[in-house]
């Protein structure tokens, strides 16, 4: 049976050999010890501090089995780490010091672009807009796309099954994926990379590592699909008088554009607020003036002209029918960024605000106005003055469900006192929907706990046999996912 992870101190001189171990694997200045570690040992949203042993930055898949072999014969437990952009407290180490942080930044090459074969080879630490940009500049599309893409890394996006802004179209990071590169517990290398959409040779493995947040394996390298670029991309943003109406806009987009419909974001008047408030340069189309706006994305493969006569046909459309109030239609790329800039600042404008209670939830879309109707009734008889953040991925029926103090409130002893019986009133609601209570964020420590309480008995119980079998020692990045 899965043991918790057993610390066992190690004396100076142990601890020393452990280090000159290290850096003989990946170089002295590849191991650090000293100074500000705070860029590997502080979450994203700096809500908990740890202490590492030693932070790691192997060059190689290599030198990275071998830095796993290391630390399984020193019983040392390994926290791999990206871009440290994580939501849930999943990849940063605990405070007891005896944890040593694998971080991939060093892994960041592009190993191969097949034309033909429309994928991309590409190491676990490249970040995920270096990977855009290479993909654009030899004319393909790379669809994964996100607020944190300038410094979230690819193998961060498969540890987390990332999701992000075109989800609607291209689907979650897993469904991008063709094949992985891992570093197993035992530091065993298994490569599989062929990038084969049809191989039915048993189990298909990448799916036990994608979304495991690192409890299973190393992913050192990906092969990815990509997608010829479009020959035009509009963007439009429209003001709607409810979510049900926003569900009526979708429709009526999936009717119109079809495939070419590659986003669909909503976001409530309090979230675009935040973004007036703390980013007064960003311009706000329809500022205050109707309940939700929605920015949505059309990829042509046509002509600017044929996407700009779908995109207003669907307008015209939705507002005949009432469903849209007004609307607005990029002009340009300049334009379509800044109506994206919008949509991806509201994070940064909640963080501005103060300390929040994050839910990132799916419900099935044509559930999620009901949902939001009823939970928002029972937050605000339970929390008076509670102030909902409330916007996401529509399309996919991910919603960011947050919730911020009381205007004047004291937002940590909000957060400190609040957290836990808010979130057992929205997880409760997510059950009685059939929804989830994460939607692309993962589990990490954040959620641990929460996970043991809305997944079924059956479930928790496969999931640990798989953990067990795949790392018997718990030494991969321990006390995340599954509470042991």
């Amino acid at each position: 049976m899965l043991q918790a992870e057993t610390l066992r101190p190690m004396n100076p001189t142990e601890h020393e050999i452990f280090l000159k171990i290290l850096q003989a694997i990946v170089g002295t200045n590849n191991v650090l010890t000293e100074g500000d570690l705070s860029a590997w040992e502080l979450d994203w949203r700096k809500r908990e501090q740890g202490k590492a042993l030693a932070v790691v930055r192997p060059g190689s898949t290599e030198e990275v089995a071998a830095v796993v072999r290391a630390c399984a014969a020193a019983q040392i437990s390994l926290v791999p780490q990206g871009g440290n952009t994580g939501m849930v407290v999943g990849s940063t180490p605990d405070a007891s010091g005896r944890q040593v942080v694998l971080s991939l930044s060093r892994m960041n090459r592009i190993r191969q672009m097949d034309a033909a074969n429309l994928t991309v080879t590409v190491e676990a630490g490249c970040v995920l807009q270096a990977l855009q940009e290479a993909c654009e500049a030899a004319g393909f599309l790379y669809p994964l796309s996100m607020a944190s893409e300038g410094s979230c890394t690819v193998g961060g996006n498969l540890g987390t099954n990332a999701g992000g802004t075109q989800v609607v179209r291209y689907g979650n990071t897993r469904e991008l994926c063709l094949g992985l590169e891992v570093v197993t517990a035992q530091g065993e290398i298994w490569n599989g990379l062929s990038g084969l959409r049809k191989d039915n040779t048993g189990y298909d493995l990448r799916h036990l590592f994608i979304g495991s947040e690192g409890t299973l394996g190393v992913i050192t390298a990906a092969t990815m699909k990509l997608f010829p670029s479009p020959k035009s991309m509009m963007t439009a943003y429209a003001s709607l008088p409810s979510l049900d109406a926003a569900v009526d806009l979708l429709g009526l987009a999936h009717r119109h554009l079809s495939s070419g419909l590659t986003g669909f974001e909503v976001m409530g008047e309090f979230a675009l607020s935040l973004v007036r408030k703390h980013f007064p340069q960003q311009h706000v189309p329809f500022s205050g003036k109707d309940p939700f706006c929605v920015v949505l994305e059309l990829s042509d493969h046509d002509s600017e002209a044929h996407a700009r006569t779908l995109l207003e046909s669907l307008l015209e459309d939705a507002l005949q029918d009432g469903c849209v109030l007004d609307a607005v239609v990029a002009e340009n790329i300049s334009q379509a960024r800044a109506l994206w800039h919008i949509r991806e600042s509201i994070p940064l404008a909640q963080a501005q605000e103060g300390l929040n209670i994050k839910h990132d939830i799916s419900i099935a879309v044509s559930r999620i106005p009901d949902f939001v109707r009823e939970t928002d009734a029972a937050i605000q008889a339970a929390f008076p003055g509670a102030r909902m953040v409330n916007y996401g991925h529509l399309g996919d029926g991910n919603l960011h469900y947050n919730v911020q103090a009381p205007e004047g409130a004291d937002a940590e002893a909000f957060l400190r006192d609040q957290e836990k019986p808010m979130n057992a009133l929205v997880y409760a609601q997510v059950d009685a929907y059939s929804g989830s209570i994460s939607a692309e964020h993962g589990i990490g420590s954040l959620k641990r706990e929460k996970l043991a309480e809305h997944k079924s008995p059956v479930a928790i119980s496969l999931m640990r046999s798989i953990k067990q079998a795949l790392d018997p020692d718990n030494r991969m990045n321990p006390n995340r996912v599954l509470k042991i």
